[in-house]
């Protein structure tokens, strides 16, 4: 096969990692950066750029690693490429939908996920009705589209979470707000889902003093056993985004397991690290039996 990734960067791990499980697999791997595409539109079949060269007949599949700061230019070139029947890890449609944490809350609520008790609102002049639906402090407040932990915070008090939320909404930011699960005791599962199987999951536990549980802002992973209830959660989320190959977020309550978020463009290292499973090369073989097998 020929196999873009969609990436920024070439050295980035989990660029470099599938890039060598697909030339150890005998196909031909070209990092595509997609930040640097022109989409052209009009009479005939969807056309990409890059460099003067039309590419958009090159691949015979695609990898989107698409950053949080160009989600919508990023989206727009896979949606391109799926127009022109090539096949993608990661849907257009869903990249957008889990970027958007409400919008992704939304569309699982609806399909009868379990997710915390969340609000979100633009209206400063009720924020203590906001926090009340919550059941009061201490409450999770979190910007609509963040990663890694960016953008997320834990406010303990009444009065604080009012100072907080009264400067986003003053700064046109999107935010929502989650009930504190306590009992999760700053951690969180991450299941890797690659197709219709769960490869890899870990336990993610955050540093000293903090809620958050990301690796990239100190935590550490263990390995972990998903519960059967907590697989179907995984592997029903990605299926309602369109992210064949998805990291999903998941926390442990007293009331069961409640999903917190997907992300389209998950990491490879500190699964890979933790669990010791070959997360690149399962990514490749979804390929091969998405592509090759059904050509």
């Amino acid at each position: 096969m020929r196999i873009f990734i969609l990436s920024v960067n070439k050295n980035i791990y989990s660029t470099k990692r599938i890039a060598e499980e697909a030339e150890k697999r005998g196909h031909q791997v070209i990092v595509i950066n997609h930040t640097k595409c022109t989409v052209k539109l009009g009479l005939h079949k969807p056309e990409i750029f890059l460099k003067g060269y039309n590419i958009i007949d090159f691949p015979d599949a695609i990898i989107p690693r698409i950053g949080t700061t160009v989600t919508k230019h990023g989206a727009a070139v896979v949606k391109q490429f799926e127009m022109n029947g090539i096949y993608s890890t990661a849907r257009s449609l869903g990249i957008l939908r889990s970027r958007n944490k409400v919008r992704t809350l939304q569309i699982l609520n609806r399909k009868h996920i379990p997710i915390p008790p969340t609000v979100f609102a633009i209206n400063p002049q009720n924020i203590d009705e906001q926090i009340a639906l919550l059941g009061g402090p201490p409450v999770i407040i979190k910007l609509q589209e963040g990663t890694q932990g960016k953008g997320v915070i834990l406010a303990e008090t009444t009065k604080s979470a009012k100072s907080i939320l009264d400067t986003f909404y003053k700064m046109d930011t999107s935010i929502m707000i989650q009930q504190f699960i306590e009992e999760s005791n700053g951690e969180d599962i991450r299941a890797f889902v690659v197709g219709d199987k769960i490869v890899a999951a870990m336990k993610r536990i955050g540093a000293d003093g903090d809620f958050r549980s990301n690796i990239h802002r100190g935590g550490k992973g263990e390995m972990v056993q998903l519960t059967q209830i907590e697989k179907k959660i995984a592997l029903k989320a990605t299926k309602y985004l369109g992210l064949p190959v998805a990291g999903v977020d998941m926390i442990r309550s007293k009331t069961g397991p409640l999903l917190i978020e997907v992300n389209s463009t998950p990491g490879l290292e500190g699964i890979e690290g933790t669990t010791k499973i070959n997360i690149a090369e399962a990514i490749i073989k979804h390929l091969e039996n998405n592509v090759l097998i059904k050509s």
